[in-house]
């Protein structure tokens, strides 16, 4: 092991995940620097991937020391940016461009898949400023959305032709934001004809399939994958916004098992390798079907500190000895609780935020309640529509972190840190 530390920089790195990084058992061996703020490179009206891309060269030239390795776990532009700034620097192990990007383009990624697998829906391209009606074979219920875009942003679930050409209008107003700094990304990769033609500004429409949502975890080290665990993604009752993201995911042996085989077939397809990964599935309980929903060429921070309550190291962990050419190995269920989940405080209305949590409640709500960690992401001041990363549905407000000693024990927990939590709004008439 080294004896000075690496130094590792982290584009968009927040303070929440600078935190659980910190907590990573061998964290006193790494020098962790945040590559641009997680604002910069998200959160404005536009992403100028050019000027994002020189910024942060720039900052790691200046740097008076050694560039050890260059990690990032949010979704574009940072996973495209990663091996981009690699590659540059030379001689650091990482992911392959293009392999991010066959990923990435929901589309494209569907035709890799279909070359390998059977677990996938009906689907097809659908061009928003032209098209009046979905392709050929995909019938309702489906969802439309774009090629490229943020969590459920732009996802739309419809029913009939009308709700289909209500979402196209809705997509048309917001669908440039990701899709043109996508397509200048594009412009340097060799591509298959029909995703050149079809570019990075259109829609993927795909039949609706139901079950438990799942997610598996892994990495791909010296092109093997491995898989180190599963997720449950549980929806509220009556809205498809999340209600929580549990681990470990209570499936049976031969599902977890099936996944895995589903999630290898897929990424030795694609060529993904040094690089963590999380595929996320539909299990429909009854017919035991399986349904590939999407690939993602990270790990999900959203689980990091699930993984870490229950396993003992964050899946941040993974991604840092990848990085700096190591087997990632890891720990297994030598955490201090047996089940923990990422729990969505969320807000139904649209409206304004009155007030929220001081620093001082939220302390005094992680005092009293144990194994509980509160991130508030709506301020005073802030109209819940216009805030970043919100699906179509609802608005979250805070995300609770809780370690239990069993499902009921995390709902119980989440309940008084509900209660406990004095959000005050506005709400629009």
């Amino acid at each position: 092991m080294p004896t000075v530390p690496e130094n590792v920089f982290v584009l968009g790195l927040d303070e929440h995940n600078h935190e659980v990084l910190e907590d990573l058992p061998d964290a006193g061996q790494y020098r962790f620097h945040p590559l641009l703020t997680i604002e910069e490179l998200q959160y404005g009206e536009q992403i100028p991937l050019r000027a994002l891309l020189e910024k942060a060269q720039t900052q790691l030239e200046n740097f008076d020391g050694s560039v050890d390795a260059i990690i990032g776990f949010w979704d574009f532009p940072v996973s495209t940016m990663v091996p981009i700034l690699c590659r540059r620097f030379g001689g650091m192990r990482c992911v392959s461009l293009d392999a991010v990007v066959k990923c990435e383009h929901k589309y494209w990624s569907r035709v890799e898949q279909q070359k390998v697998i059977d677990e996938y829906p009906s689907f097809g391209l659908v061009d928003p400023e032209r098209d009046i009606a979905p392709p050929e074979g995909v019938g309702y219920p489906l969802w439309v959305k774009p090629v490229k875009s943020f969590s459920s942003d732009l996802a739309f679930g419809v029913s009939d032709v009308e709700e289909f050409r209500d979402a196209l209008a809705r997509i048309r107003e917001g669908i440039a934001r990701l899709g043109e700094p996508f397509e200048i990304l594009l412009e340097h990769l060799d591509l298959p004809s029909e995703i050149a033609e079809a570019g990075g500004q259109v829609c993927l429409a795909e039949e609706s399939v139901s079950g438990r949502q799942l997610t598996v975890e892994g990495y791909r080290y010296r092109g093997r994958t491995h898989v180190y665990g599963a997720v449950d993604s549980v929806l509220h009752d009556d809205s498809p916004s999340f209600e929580r993201f549990q681990y470990p995911a209570s499936v049976p042996e031969r599902v977890s098992d099936r996944m895995a085989d589903i999630s290898t077939r897929i990424l030795d397809r694609v060529g993904l390798d040094n690089t963590t990964f999380n595929i996320e599935f539909f299990w429909n309980e009854e017919t035991d079907a399986l349904y590939v929903l999407e690939v993602n060429p990270r790990h999900s921070q959203s689980h990091a500190e699930l993984f870490e309550q229950v396993d003992g190291a964050s899946n941040h962990q993974a991604l840092v000895r990848l990085a700096l050419g190591r087997d990632p190995e890891g720990s297994h269920r030598s955490g201090p609780y047996p089940v923990a989940a990422k729990w969505f405080l969320r807000h139904w209305n649209d409206g304004v935020i009155r007030r929220h949590p001081t620093d001082d409640e939220i302390a005094a709500v992680e005092r009293e309640i144990d194994g509980v960690t509160v991130d508030v992401i709506a301020h005073e001041g802030d109209r819940l529509s216009e805030l970043i990363d919100q699906d179509s549905y609802s608005y979250k407000i805070a995300n609770i972190y809780i370690g239990a000693s069993s499902e009921d024990d995390l709902r119980a927990k989440f309940e008084k840190c509900a209660d406990m939590l004095p959000f005050e709004f506005d709400d629009d008439a």
